[in-house]
């Protein structure tokens, strides 16, 4: 039913480029191209080897590096009046927006991107822009709004046949069910991702995909051992492909496993090693939620009870900033789990942190 996964991303001469290359690889061949299409002046040519070169330093953490990429290929894009070369560029840019938790402009770069691959006849650009939408809503908490257009995107990578976007749908609405306490709907969905990824040697996904396994595993079941062990098999895959986000919020993952089991000090130490991950990359959604582990973490080792109320006020206010849904909730549980609550502050919420901080990549 489902093909090879493959990456629309890597245009032009660069679409010898594997879904699994090293991205360090994919730097150095976009690179090269890059400079090859400037120096003769092929504008359109600039523009898609640009876009791979912008996801590559997107991916690999590099901020400041994707963010000039994708606009310089934007640029080169619109020299060459290609549509749809300008929308692959404004969903690089939308991504990378959302990445670093400016949601806003997020929304509104992939709104852009959907519009410009409508008009521009790409139907995958579109696809891939309406999918950031959906994902930009689902990491904000907006599960009702979005919900929807997961299933919508479902169906059209369904009926495509296009291996890596279904796998990408399952997982965003098994995550809507883990975060809504359906955990063997989540698992059902998350295995069949993984099944789907592993069929069309699609690794990233596969990785994405055990990770979120894992996590049901981890709180359904109890099974701390299995969920490392899928968390492992997942870290492979990141290490080999260079995926730094990926890797990072493998890390948080591993710490959340490690905490529910009660084992405070690996916990803590997973949370660290994620925490300076993310700040390495600007990455503003993921320290915070390795921030919040931490704060639990060493809240049960002993950490002074000030200290962590202290802690967590200022997380709630951080979450809230950078727009994540849940957030106060979020906070409210832990404090409520450590009984270090303020006065006036009696929120419940619906989603727990241990929910929260498994639910965004």
């Amino acid at each position: 039913m489902y093909g090879k996964a493959f990456a629309p991303e890597y245009q032009g001469a660069l679409t010898t480029l594997s879904v699994n290359s090293s991205l360090t690889d994919v730097l150095a061949a976009g690179a090269e191209q890059l400079r090859a299409a400037e120096e003769a002046g092929e504008h359109g040519e600039a523009a898609r080897s640009g876009l791979a070169v912008a996801e590559a330093h997107r991916r690999l953490g590099q901020v400041r590096e994707a963010d000039r990429a994708w606009k310089a290929s934007y640029r080169a894009a619109r020299d060459a009046g290609d549509l749809a070369a300008m929308a692959w560029a404004l969903w690089s840019g939308g991504t990378l927006a959302r990445q670093r938790g400016a949601f806003p402009l997020a929304r509104r770069l992939l709104g852009l991107a959907a519009e410009l691959g409508e008009h521009g006849g790409d139907i995958v650009v579109r696809g891939y822009s309406l999918a950031g939408l959906a994902e930009t809503g689902r990491i904000q908490g907006d599960y009702q709004a979005v919900a929807r257009l997961h299933e919508q995107l479902l169906a059209e990578a369904r009926r495509r046949g296009e291996a890596r976007h279904t796998v990408w749908a399952l997982e965003g609405i098994a995550q809507i069910h883990r975060n809504s306490g359906s955990h063997d709907t989540a698992f059902a969905l998350f295995e069949e991702a993984a099944e789907i990824a592993a069929g069309a040697e699609d690794r990233r996904g596969h990785a994405w995909a055990l990770r979120g396994l894992a996590d049901i595993v981890s709180v359904r079941d109890g099974d701390t051992e299995r969920a490392l062990a899928l968390l492992s098999e997942a870290e492979e895959t990141c290490r080999a492909m260079k995926l730094s986000g990926a890797l990072a919020y493998n890390h948080k993952m591993r710490g959340n496993v490690l905490y529910r089991a009660g084992r405070y000090p690996e916990a803590r130490a997973l949370y660290e090693q994620a925490l300076a991950e993310f700040r390495a990359m600007r990455e503003p959604r993921g320290e915070a939620l390795s921030r919040l582990g931490l704060a639990k973490s060493l809240a049960r080792l002993g950490r002074d009870r000030a200290e962590t109320a202290a802690e967590l006020d200022d997380l709630a206010g951080v979450l809230e900033r950078i727009g994540l849904r849940h957030a106060r909730e979020m906070v409210s549980r832990a404090q409520v789990e450590l009984g270090v609550e303020t006065p006036g502050d009696t929120s419940s919420g619906t989603v727990g942190h241990a929910a929260a901080a498994g639910a965004t990549r």
